[in-house]
């Protein structure tokens, strides 16, 4: 695994309208993301106050699935949407515009999620803990998406427990490549 480019530690706090604190590596805060959620208790809105800089916000987008959401600047302007294509699949496919991501679950038995960009392998690692979360960067990426990714893996972090199919993938044990006449 290379090392990491940049460390962020999250603080969660309240339970229905939750708050999570964005801290660098140093302590020094960076901003606030502030969920909401409707009286079913369904997660509709997210929305990040930096201490410095432009205010984002997240939405939930009209469908059944629960990874929809896209991200919105301040000023309006679309960065990036998610989209979860099965109710019972575990990737979150992540779309900016120019890259494509994937959010899966961390590898082995641990509680965390890993963003994968499609030609340069795993660009994030994140790592929750009870009340906490450590997000490591190890490609560039966006703060935006980084923060958006932590949203996303934050609303279903029972489901990052067990290993996914692309683990196996990875190892070279998954199902055999078709071979070409």
């Amino acid at each position: 695994m290379p090392e990491p480019v940049r460390t962020l530690r999250i603080k969660k706090k309240g339970l229905w309208h939750r708050t999570h604190l964005v801290n660098d590596g140093e302590g020094e805060l960076l901003g606030r993301l502030s969920v909401r959620r409707n009286k079913w208790g369904l997660v509709v809105s997210g929305e990040y106050r930096p201490e410095k800089g432009e205010v984002l916000r997240i939405r939930r987008d009209p469908g059944l699935l629960r990874g929809q959401f896209s991200l919105w600047s301040e000023d309006g302007e679309w960065l990036g949407s998610s989209l979860r294509w099965a109710f019972f699949r575990r990737q979150i496919d992540m779309l900016t515009g120019s890259k494509p991501y994937r959010i899966v679950p961390a590898r082995g038995f641990s509680r965390g999620w890993r963003v994968i960009a499609t030609k340069t392998g795993e660009a994030v690692s994140i790592r929750l803990g009870l009340g906490s979360t450590e997000i490591q960067q190890l490609r560039k990426i966006n703060f935006e998406l980084l923060l958006f990714a932590h949203f996303l893996g934050s609303l279903t972090p029972w489901e990052c427990f067990w290993p996914t199919a692309m683990d196996a993938e990875e190892r070279g044990s998954g199902i055999a490549k078709p071979v070409r006449a």
